[in-house]
């Protein structure tokens, strides 16, 4: 095995360059994943714009799909050259928040931003690849935790078929978990990137028996049609927060889901909610959230507003690769494009501006 690898490194606000790097030693509890497809998240994004801190020289990068390449020595139930994926978020599940049910939340402590050249603090939650070590934007990744954090991939199941499950599809089936839906409830979706329709998708799952999905590409909207979308609302069309009312009779959807991150769709999914509603938030935000008064009901609504981060850990992984291999969705129709890791800086100025219908690329070293 070569000494260097390639990886994909956060150099400055506006600027990801492919760099060599020594590939990491192995602990007893790690893995080090040979890298087979990887993918650029809307998170990165935010980490190029310099809209979220990391450490210069931090690989980039948190959804590994790969073969094991070396495993460290307490790490038992798996070999060497097995396929398997990791989620985003990867948790030893030994910690307080673990054990308290919120796993995501594992080793969630305030971290100085001064590390990454910011000031204030920044919660970092589970989220390890690329936020505190190094990620999967690169040939190789180390996987630490293993034990808790492989997932064999099923056979038969291509690596598109799974890129998904390690952020996109977890953080998108939390936020209709988050909702609170019911069989034959209303649920309005707002943004249809692909953690929005991983959400219509879930939503769907979960039994809501009209699912209403906003935004401003038709493109998009369309394929929402496909994760399980009743109503599609393009809002350069439309006011849809009148649209909804009217679609609802007036009474409000029983839950909305934000994921896009901005103040106008969160406080568009407040306003469309019935009294004892609730709100379930995605977003990655990058400023300060108002909360108005009329659509909170000054505080008088009953509402529940609900966050989440991406659950991780294998048997999350596990049970949405069922769900894929059962073939109830498919989200292998998300991924767009394909590029080469090193011209991954074309890739990210085509995802980062939205071009040409993008909407989940497949990186290969």
């Amino acid at each position: 095995m070569p000494a260097m690898m390639k990886a994909a490194v956060f150099v400055e606000p506006g600027r990801i360059e492919i760099v060599d790097k020594r590939i990491p030693d192995v602990g007893p509890n790690d893995a080090l994943v040979r890298i087979t497809t990887t993918t650029i998240c809307g998170t990165d994004v935010h980490i190029l714009k310099g809209e979220y801190p990391v450490a210069k020289g931090l690989t980039i990068g948190h959804e590994p799909v790969g073969v094991i390449e070396k495993l460290g020595s307490a790490v038992q139930g798996y070999s060497e050259g097995q396929r398997v994926i990791a989620g985003a978020i990867c948790p030893n599940f030994n910690s307080y928040a673990a054990q308290d049910g919120a796993p995501s939340q594992d080793g969630s402590y305030l971290v100085p931003m001064g590390l990454c050249g910011c000031h204030g603090y920044k919660a970092t939650a589970g989220w390890r690849f690329g936020n505190l070590i190094d990620g999967t934007q690169a040939e190789y990744v180390l996987v630490p935790d293993a034990q808790a954090n492989l997932a064999p991939i099923p056979d038969g199941l291509s690596d598109e078929q799974v890129l998904m499950c390690p952020d996109i599809m977890s953080t998108g089936f939390k936020g209709a978990e988050n909702a609170n839906i019911r069989i034959g409830d209303t649920v309005v979706v707002f943004a249809q990137g692909p953690i929005g329709l991983c959400a219509t998708a879930g939503a769907r799952l979960l039994g809501a028996s009209t699912i209403i999905t906003v935004d401003g590409n038709d493109h998009r909207l369309g394929i929402s049609k496909k994760m399980g979308a009743d109503v599609t609302l393009n809002f350069n069309n439309c006011d849809v927060v009148d649209e909804i009312m009217k679609l609802t009779g007036g009474r409000g959807a029983d839950s909305s889901i934000e994921a896009l991150g901005t103040q106008a769709t969160f406080e568009s999914a407040l306003r469309v909610l019935k009294p004892g509603g609730t709100l379930s938030s995605l977003g990655v935000y990058s400023s300060d959230l108002k909360i108005p008064l009329s659509a909170f009901a000054a505080g008088l609504g009953d509402h529940t507003i609900r966050t989440a981060l991406c659950p991780g850990g294998k048997e999350r992984m596990r049970r949405l690769m069922n769900v894929v291999a059962s073939g109830r969705i498919d989200l292998g129709v998300m991924v767009t494009h394909q590029y080469r890791l090193e011209n991954i800086a074309a890739a990210y100025d085509l995802f980062a501006h939205q071009r040409d219908g993008v909407l989940k690329i497949a990186i290969k070293p």
